[in-house]
Order: C-alpha cells, then structure tokens, then sequence
C-alpha cells in the first residue's frame, strides 16, 4: 500500500501545519467557552474514553461530560447538541438519525430508530408538479415546507438518556448552550456551505437573519453566535423534550411548515409548503429495535435494521465478500476493490428491491442478511469483470446458495439521498460505546429555520421516492419513515468492542461504512489509513463515483476490470468528497482506545481521549 501510505503521511502533515485557524476579526475572550481550535487533531490514543466528531467544540463537550462522571451515552447526547450548533447544516433538533449502543455490562448492542416520520396528511403526489404530473426539480422539492418530516432527534436523546445515561438531559446540554451563546469560529467550511445555500436560504426570513444577516455568509475567523437555540436548549433542560412535541414550541414548527413560502413553477424556490400538525408531532415516538448482525471473517458487525437500509446492505454486501479469500489477494489492491464495488452493486440491488420501513411493507431482513443468501449473489460476481450495471436484484423469497436461480426483475429505484448528515463515535471507561449518526438531510436541510428558535427544519421526505408505486418499498405514505442509508456500525470480537463507525455521506454512507471495514479488516490498513484512504461508491449504477484522489491510485479498475470511475459532488456543495467518517478501535484487553476523525475531508474532524498516552493508575 505505498500509495495509501505516502498520502496518509501527507494529509497528517498538512492538518498539523494547518489546524490553526485564521485570526478572528471578532476574537473572543479567552473564557469565553470556545474550543482552542489549534488543539484540533484527527488522531489521539489513550484511556478513559473517547470521542471522534468532524467538529472540536462537540468533541469536546463529550470529554467535559465524560470527566465529569457521565458515560458514552451522555456524552454522545451532548456531542450531538453541540453539532447542533457548529454543524446546523448537518445535523440539529430539526431532524432524525439512527443510535446503536454496545452496553459493556450485558455485552449487548441495543439500537434506535429516530428517523422522522411523514405527516398524516402527507400527500402521494407531494414532490409532483400538477400542472405536468412530473416531480419538480430536486432543488425545489428539498427546500419546502412539504418536505419537512416530524422530526425525531429530541425523542432520540430523550430515549437514549432515559434507557442508558447517567446524567440529566440538563446536565448534558450545559456544553452546547455554551458554545451556542459564545460562539464558534467560523472556519472555510461553514463559510462555504453557506455560500452554497444563499439561493435555497434567500426566500426564509429567520434563515435570512441567523445565516445571511448582511446578505453574505459570515467570513471565516469570526465568531457565530446562536442565541435563539441556546433559548430553545434551556427550554428543553427544563421541561424535557415534551417541551418540543408540545406546547409552543411544537405549534411554532408547524406554523412555519404550513406557512412556508412558494413559488410557482416547476423549477423555482421555494417548493410546497407543508401540512404537518401538531398531533403529528404529539404521536412521534422514537423506536427501541434489534440490530442487524452478521459474522465477517470472525467478526461480529452490529448495524441499523430497518427503516435504515444501511444495516442490510453492509450487512449483506459483506456476506457475499466472505465467499472471496480477499486477505490472500491485499498485496492487489485492485482485485480486491474490484470485488468491493461489484457487492456493492449486488447488495444495493436488494436495498431497492426489498427495503422500506417495515412498519408499512414486509422487509425480508433474515433473508436478505442469510450468508446463505449472499452465497448465491456472490456468484454474480466475475472476479476478471465488472458486470453491467445496473444489475438485478437477487430472489429474496428462493434461494439455495448456488447459481442455478434468475434474478428478480430490476428495482425502479432513483437514489433519492443527498450527502449532508454527521456522525458521532463516543466510548466511556466502562467500556460502553455509542455510533451515533444524525441529519436534516440535504445541506441546509429544508433551509427553513424556525423563527425565534434557531434551528433549521429537516428535508428528510424527499428521501421517498417521488413518484408513487404500489411496488416500491420506499413509497410516500403517511405516518411512514422513509428508507435511509445511515449505518452507524459496532463491530466485536469475542463479545468486546473492537471497532465503531460510522459516516455521513446520504447512500455513499454504505459503502464509505464497507470500505473502511475492508480496508482495515482485508487490506491489514491501520484504522487511521483504512479512513483516510480515498474511496470510491459504487450504488448499482452504470459510473462509480470515486474521489478524484482514488480514481489517480487505481486506473486499472477503469482499464483491466471496467469500473468507470467518474469524480465525486453534487449540485449542492463544491466538495468532491465522500463521506466524512468518524471512529474508534479498542485494543485486545478493551482499555486503549484509537479514536480516529477525517485528516482533511470537510475540513478534518476532532479526536480525544480521557487521559491520553499512558494507563491511569489503579
């Protein structure tokens, strides 16, 4: 892996010259609460507990709670709140994600559904434009009031402290509404994905006002305050989170769903307003489930089952990889790429075939995660050649494990998932351990804020398909969970935490999950190289998406096996990166722990430890 190796040396060289950021033109006072940003590092080993964000100031409010008594739960809870504050595109009480938990005590993984829900007046016909029966411009349906689902993030921390923390929802938020009244350093990231969204912020007043006060966004080196979520937080610190599906606080968000400017026109913004309610809010309700689980060359690989696709997909393209010696084949790197790509296509398949949330369609997830199952798909692979995309998805209701069965007919599938999400990894000195993945959706989310409350308003609905279909598992229907992708994945060897991660990244989720296992499991990668790693996406889709770095280390997928590899990005950010993954490896007795973050995707992550470098003494 020279290559790989070379630039895993340079991406830590250039973060090390280049963490300290640019001088504020609005400083704050040394005790003012904000994080010292040239403390930012992608690596950092020791004991006591760990945490691994794309963000310093959410990193560091875990290890505040950590220090302070609290476990990985508490501190994922405030970790999260944090981004709530630094990263509002991403993630924030304005939307859902997905939290799996290994419990050291019991040596369980229990997880959470916190995805958002449709409204019960959701519409069929909500992303299409009446006047030609087509589905508006994808810009137009993200940023409405339509596409806001109810949002599950405040029900999701609720649940997860009330199930398993140590520390009061009070004590945990202490550390957001710090840095939410302070302030943070606006870096070029932030800077840019405001750029970015100056069209889709444009037509919303409050979004207007907290993100574009001057019609620009705010230049990189000052300092972002959010007074009106450090309101909304206290809130909830002191009447819990009924203060959020109740009350006025809940009528304010449907106020704003349902008085949502739009434009006319199929391609002008804004889109739809929305038709949630304040009884849909009142009904929500995060939902305790089993993970999913397979065995990966002696390791057990915990993930999200259902509404989340991401559990299965992992879960069933890492079958049909266990029926391939790729360790024996780690000195050719692209054979075993190419096998990556080519389950990934198969598994993805399946994922538009069969998967939706199971409360409204039957998903086959025993069958979809039988190695017996993946047996028979990994004959559809040609270890010489890439098969011709898309490919079909596998008969999920007969099969024996041999190739002697036809395929099922094709999904009407359209990727629907956009990049913007974040994702968390905490573990504490017990020995507990959090993956913890959550979103608005598109960045920007809806690019509706709540006026007065200072948090941004999901678009998580348009991850429905948009044109209805009584065969499509993925179908809008109300009260329903659309299919996601986030695959926050804890993995254990003999019962004990060996390695969590989790990325953001909309459907590139899966398989930046999948490689970064490959890499550090087949290929024998350190878990800081299997991460850094350039990685390419392959969805079942005629071009692999790749970044440009992977497309520059292995032409010969493109030229020997017949992968066409095109560059990573989309119409809603510059970035042509994919994912920006988080995670933690523990060491064979549990204690040490690696916490690893992005060296340079979106602008490099944060990781820290309890007490670094040595063992603490008994």
């Amino acid at each position: 892996m020279p290559y790989l190796g070379r630039r895993l040396a340079a991406v830590t060289a250039a973060l090390a010259m280049s963490v300290t950021t640019c001088a504020l033109t609005s400083p704050a006072s040394a005790d003012s609460g904000q994080a010292d940003k040239t403390k930012k590092a992608p690596v950092a080993t020791g004991y006591g507990g760990a945490v691994s964000t794309v963000d310093l100031d959410a990193s560091e409010a875990a290890i505040k709670i950590l220090r302070r008594g609290g476990n990985a739960v508490d501190a994922a809870v405030a970790a999260a709140a944090t981004l709530g504050v630094t990263e509002p595109y991403s993630a924030g009480i304005g939307g859902g994600g997905y939290f799996v938990y290994y419990d050291a005590e019991t040596e369980e993984v229990s997880t959470i559904d916190g995805r958002e829900t449709a409204p019960d007046a959701m519409p069929r016909t909500a992303f299409i434009n009446p006047q030609d029966g087509k589905p508006y411009a994808f810009k137009k349906q993200a940023t409405s009031g339509i596409s806001v689902g109810v949002p599950g993030t405040p029900a999701t921390w609720e649940r997860a402290l009330e199930r398993w923390g140590r520390l009061s929802l009070d004590d945990v938020l202490k550390p957001a509404i710090t840095v939410a009244t302070a302030g943070f350093t606006v870096d070029e990231t932030f800077r840019q994905q405001t750029e970015d969204n100056k069209e889709r912020f444009a037509p919303f007043e409050a979004t207007r006002e907290l993100f574009l006060p001057e019609g620009a966004p705010p230049a990189v080196g000052t300092i972002f305050k959010n007074p009106d979520l450090a309101d909304t937080y206290k809130l909830l610190a002191r009447h819990g989170m009924d203060a959020f599906y109740e009350g006025k606080l809940a009528e304010d968000i449907v106020r704003t769903v349902r008085n949502a400017p739009s434009a006319p026109g199929p391609d002008a913004l804004p889109g739809p307003a929305g038709v949630m309610t304040t009884e849909d809010l009142d009904d929500y309700e995060a939902l305790d489930q089993e993970p999913t689980h397979v065995n990966y060359r002696g390791y057990d690989v915990y993930g999200m089952a259902p509404s989340s696709s991401g559990g299965t997909t992992v879960g069933e393209a890492l079958n049909i990889l266990e029926e391939f010696d790729l360790p024996g084949l780690k000195e050719d790197q692209p054979a075993v790429l190419h096998h990556y790509l080519e389950a990934t296509a198969l598994a993805f398949a399946d994922r538009g075939k069969y998967v939706g949330d199971p409360a409204f369609v039957k998903v086959p997830t025993k069958k979809l995660l039988d190695p017996v199952f993946g047996k028979e798909r990994a004959c559809e692979i040609d270890p010489l050649k890439a098969a011709m995309k898309p490919v079909a998805a596998g008969d999920a209701a007969d099969y024996n494990g041999v190739c002697d069965l036809e395929p099922a007919a094709l999904a009407d599938e359209k990727d629907t998932e956009n990049i913007n999400t974040t994702n968390l990894t905490v573990s504490d000195k017990w020995g507990n351990v959090v993956e913890y993945t959550l979103t608005i959706e598109q960045t920007g989310g809806s690019g509706i804020v709540v006026p007065d409350r200072g948090f941004i308003l999901n678009n998580e609905l348009t991850d429905f398909s948009p044109v209805f279909s009584d065969t499509d598992p993925n179908r809008i229907q109300p009260g329903k969970r659309p299919r996601s992708s986030m695959s926050p994945t804890i993995v254990l060897k003999d019962d004990e935490p060996f390695l969590a991660l989790g990325s953001p990244g909309g459907s590139t989720i899966i398989t930046t999950v999948l490689q970064t296992l490959i890499n550090r499991i087949d290929l024998g990668m350190t878990i800081e190289e299997a991460l850094a790693a350039p990685r390419a996406s392959q969805r079942n889709t005629a071009n692999v998406t790749a970044e440009p770095a992977f497309i520059e280390a292995f032409p010969t997928l493109d030229t020997q096996y017949g992968h066409k590899l095109v560059p990573a990005g989309d119409a809603f950010t510059s970035a042509a990166e994919i994912g920006a993954a988080t995670a933690i490896e523990f060491s064979d007795d549990g204690k040490k722990a690696t916490a690893v973050a992005e060296p340079t995707r979106r602008g490099g992550g944060s990781a820290i430890v309890v007490k670094p470098s040595h063992e603490p003494r008994e």
